[in-house]
């Protein structure tokens, strides 16, 4: 009974001594993740500040933000766990193997971190550009590490995997200055020709948001089976390019009825037959 007595005495002894041998690095790596935490968020506001003195690209400052940030975050780790004992060399052993393990199990969010890269050496687009991809349209609001956020005409955010973008086709309608608009519309084979192109000129003459070099042109563009197709093409500045597209359509509408000039529509014409 005595020995088991002292046994016990000697494991709480030697315990109490572990403790008071490990308090002190298990203190350092608290203060040390306390210090670092609010270290790397002074870090980050300082450089969100110098990005805003600065004009560099709101893609390149967003993408830079995010990697800065969680580069800090893993050598904070790093320190947190060196400071409790783990020996350096094990620590990156352990990373290496653990890192080839989450590298395999995360080939598409590498494969989305190097296609943001690849986004901000090239420029596809930056921040604020109307695009289409993947089968969204619209304004891209940022650009991340790994995503892409794009605003729809619905106010909706779509979220786009770098990746996916910079392995595929985007069109960027904001990366030339001026648009051409392309409207088709179709007049009755009864109608004048001539008269139709002259008002739909008159249009583009009027309009001031349409650019009048190069000048707008129309011509047939199909003998089609029920009318003949008019095409009308003109330029416009990108942010006029909508407003100058909706107001020629309904400005062809109201001028051509004014004129008597036809747009035919397709017609089904039924017949009532009486059986006796």
């Amino acid at each position: 009974m005595l020995d088991k007595i002292t046994n016990l005495q000697e494991h709480a002894d030697n315990a109490i001594a572990w403790l008071w041998a490990v308090l002190p690095s298990v203190l350092w790596a608290i203060f040390l993740l306390i210090a670092g935490t609010y270290l790397i968020r002074f870090i980050n506001k300082m450089i969100r500040k110098f990005f805003a003195k600065k004009d560099y690209d709101l893609a390149l400052e967003t993408f830079l933000q995010s990697f800065i940030s969680i580069a800090l975050k893993i050598i904070l780790f790093v320190l947190v766990i060196t400071q409790l004992g783990v020996q350096t060399t094990s620590l990156v052993a352990i990373l290496a193997s653990a890192g080839l393990a989450i590298g395999l199990a995360l080939q598409g969010s590498l494969a989305n971190f190097a296609g943001g890269v690849l986004i901000l050496l090239f420029k596809p687009f930056k921040i604020g550009d109307f695009i289409s991809a993947q089968g969204v349209d619209g304004t891209v609001r940022e650009i991340s590490i790994f995503t892409t956020k794009v605003s729809t005409f619905g106010n909706q955010i779509a979220i786009i995997p770098n990746g996916q973008l910079s392995n595929n086709t985007i069109t960027n309608y904001n990366a030339l200055d001026t648009r051409r608009d392309k409207i088709d519309v179709g007049i009755g084979y009864g109608s004048n020709i001539k008269q139709a192109k002259e008002i739909l000129l008159a249009i583009c003459a009027e309009r001031e948001t349409i650019l009048k070099a190069p000048e707008p042109e129309v011509y047939v563009g199909e003998l089609g089976d029920s009318s003949v197709n008019l095409t009308l093409r003109f330029w416009a500045n990108n942010p006029d390019f909508w407003a100058a597209h909706f107001y020629v359509m309904e400005e062809i509408k109201y001028r051509f009825d004014a004129a008597g000039i036809e747009i035919p529509f397709p017609q089904r014409v039924i017949t009532q037959m009486k059986v006796n």
